[in-house]
């Protein structure tokens, strides 16, 4: 909304005004604002919750410091949600088709979190919501993206499709002279760094393009699920899934900007999208309210997210992603989900594997997702075998350590875009 009224401003010559039109300011205020938004009405929120008494149940599993957060306020989700839509609508151009579609996201998987978190602590049911009707939330976000990102005429890129060198064997990058729709997205590691999801169709001839379509958005629906719970396994220890998605909100800032700006684009090689900067202040209010959330989530948690939060911050992630074309960098750059999820599925798969076959269960970890292996004392799968239990590490010191996991990861990713 503010920006509309200095837009307004600038037009009638009004002196400073025109400070709006830069993404970098608005980016700026949002991030500033966002974390000032949470840290101080927070605060309002948690002492709500106390109050109603919307408190974590805690079940005896034998981890060290476990109990004492029994009665930790939950469902604090919503102070991300509020920190991310309040500077975004002051600061964004709210008529922007990316910017929509993560105003979206945000509400839609918030809602899904709120719901789950609803059942848990008013009825009293710890399964909360059924795992189906997530998954056709999930499935029903993925489409709503999919689909708008294929019809909607504002989406789309410019392609870089070859490279010049000059007498001084500088590389200029050559682009298509006109934006077009298409299904390419970026790869790691490749020399030629776009992927075309149309190419798996070649054999259908004019029709090619159409099925690549249908294939992305099927990706797409993966990405959103997959991330989405991969963010709610990882929410497990005080301040891990928080900073972990911070550390990623600055990755996806900075790859939007370079994909948004045609001369950082040229220099890396990547396609440019038109219009894409606006994504820069969306992630600058989720950086700002994922760091002003962890004031109070980091070690010991004065409230938790609940799913109202972790489902919201993988949707947002993986969304983002898709949007930017950068999909395929998630294994990467979301490598801590990515690492929680596969834990889990090692240790079911395992557990059912070996009590068909043995009649009893055995587990290749002490307890997953895998920061609660580390956190629990004792031993279990190789360690077991060999005799060497390992002493139970510190919540604070898992989290810090997944954190400089999550650095180096987020580093590589970027630097993915030069490594070819």
């Amino acid at each position: 909304m503010l920006y509309y009224l200095f837009d307004y401003l600038h037009r009638l010559h009004f002196p400073g005004a025109g400070v709006f039109s830069y993404i970098s300011f608005r980016a700026g205020m949002a991030f500033i604002f966002a974390m000032l938004f949470a840290t101080i009405f927070g605060k309002k929120i948690i002492r709500y919750l106390q109050k109603k008494q919307i408190g974590e149940t805690i079940r005896e599993i034998g981890l060290e410091g476990q109990l004492a957060k029994k009665g930790t306020p939950t469902m604090g989700g919503v102070i991300i949600i509020f920190a991310i839509i309040a500077p975004m609508l002051l600061f964004s151009i709210l008529d922007n088709i990316y910017t929509i579609l993560m105003l979206i996201a945000t509400i839609w998987m918030g809602c899904i979190g709120f719901l789950d978190d609803y059942i848990k602590v008013f009825r009293k049911n710890k399964e909360g919501l059924n795992g189906k009707f997530k998954i056709v939330g999930q499935v029903g976000l993925g489409l709503i993206v999919g689909l708008t990102l294929y019809l909607s005429p504002a989406v789309m890129i410019r392609e870089n499709v070859g490279v010049k060198y000059t007498g001084d064997n500088q590389e200029i990058v050559l682009y298509r002279n006109y934006d077009f729709k298409s299904t390419q997205t970026t790869i790691p590691f490749v020399k030629n760094h776009n992927l075309d999801y149309a190419d798996a169709f070649r054999f259908l001839g004019d029709h090619a393009q159409s099925w690549g379509w249908v294939l992305f958005i099927l990706v797409t629906i993966f990405i959103v699920t997959a991330v989405s719970n991969g963010a709610n396994m990882t929410d497990g220890l005080d301040g891990l899934a928080t900073g972990s998605s911070a550390i990623i909100g600055v990755t996806l800032g900075i790859l939007a900007y370079l994909s948004s700006n045609i001369n950082y684009a040229s220099y890396l090689n990547i396609m440019y999208i038109p219009n894409a900067g606006e994504l820069v202040v969306f992630a600058a209010a989720f950086i700002g309210a994922t760091v002003g959330f962890l004031w109070y989530n980091s070690f010991p948690a004065q409230v938790f997210m609940g799913d109202t939060g972790s489902l919201t911050l993988g949707g947002i992630i993986a969304v983002f992603a898709v949007i930017i074309h950068k999909e395929l960098l998630i294994p990467i750059l979301c490598g801590i989900f990515l690492v929680e999820n596969i834990s889990v599925m090692m240790q079911v798969s395992y557990f059912k594997f070996t009590k068909k076959k043995y009649g009893e269960g055995k587990r290749i970890f002490k307890m997953a997702p895998l920061h609660h292996h580390f956190q629990k004392q004792g031993n279990s799968g190789i360690q077991a075998i060999m005799q060497k239990p390992i002493a139970a590490i510190p919540e604070s010191k898992i989290v810090v350590r997944f954190w400089i996991v999550g650095l180096i990861l987020a580093s590589l990713t970027i630097i993915t875009l030069k490594m070819r």
